[in-house]
Formats: C-alpha cells, sequence, structure tokens
C-alpha cells in the first residue's frame, strides 16, 4: 500500500476512535485535515534539464504517476528546432511539423520545444508554438549555453 494512501487510513482510523470516545480534538481535526489535503493533492510532475559530456540537451521527467525517464536531444537537433521555430514566425509551429519537415525524432523535438517554453523562447496556445520574437534561435542558444555552463 502506497505511503500516501496509509497515511490517510490513519488518520481515518485515529479519527473514528477519536469520535467513538467522544474525544475529537482540533488536533485530530488538523492531523486528519493534513492528511487529506495531502492524499487529495496528486504529486507533482517534476522536470528538469541538464547538458550531457557530449553537449546533448537532456530533459528528465519524474512524471505523477509511472517511472521517471529522461530524454535527449543532440545539439544539431536543438539547433534546428530553434531555426524552425523562428522561422515559423506568426504561423506557430507544432512537434509534428517540425519533425516531419527536419526528418528529426520527435523525441528529440519534444525535449527541445520543452525547454524552449520552459526558458520562456516559445509560448503555446492550443497546439501550436509561436516564437517569441525574432530572435528565438539566439535566444535558444544563450539558454542552452547558459544551462551548459551551469549559470
Amino acid at each position: 500500500m502506497a505511503n500516501r494512501t496509509r497515511e490517510l487510513l490513519d488518520a481515518a482510523r485515529r479519527l473514528l476512535d477519536a469520535r467513538e470516545n467522544q474525544m475529537v480534538t482540533s488536533a485530530e481535526w488538523a492531523a486528519l485535515e493534513t492528511a487529506v489535503d495531502a492524499f487529495a493533492a496528486p504529486p507533482a510532475r517534476g522536470e528538469s534539464f541538464s547538458v550531457a559530456k557530449d553537449g546533448a540537451l537532456v530533459r528528465s521527467v519524474v512524471p505523477a504517476k509511472g517511472e521517471p525517464y529522461q530524454h535527449r536531444c543532440e545539439l544539431s537537433t536543438f539547433e534546428a528546432v530553434a531555426h524552425a521555430a523562428e522561422e515559423a514566425a506568426g504561423e506557430g509551429f507544432t512537434l509534428e511539423e517540425i519533425a516531419d519537415a527536419e526528418g528529426l525524432p520527435s523525441s528529440q523535438v519534444a525535449a527541445a520545444i520543452a525547454f524552449l517554453k520552459e526558458r520562456g523562447c516559445v509560448t503555446t496556445e492550443g497546439r501550436r508554438s509561436y516564437g517569441r520574437g525574432p530572435g528565438v534561435h539566439i535566444d535558444a542558444m544563450t539558454e542552452y549555453h547558459a544551462l551548459r555552463e551551469g549559470a
């Protein structure tokens, strides 16, 4: 049984025992409320980026459910995605459009776009993403090098 479920059940048992003995205190109510709130809130999905020794962008994800995973994006793919985002200008783009047009692996394109979104180089409206201004490529490369240098 998962720890969160066990904590909730323990809090519920304490409450039932207290009610049976007419000893419900504000501390017991607070403990139950805390347990219920912790159980009800889904665990946050964690996402982080790093640069591998070979220069690849690495997207590490800890999903709310399931096993953590990583996707690598080669530097050449990252640059191609940044150029494509800049060229798409006002019309926007989708992951699939860039992967198909450039002949790139979709998992690498997804990692690049996620990094560009996190760093504010790209925004998304609906299913389409848009570069934030005319210098998407230079902004993307600046963010990549800042990450690589640990800034």
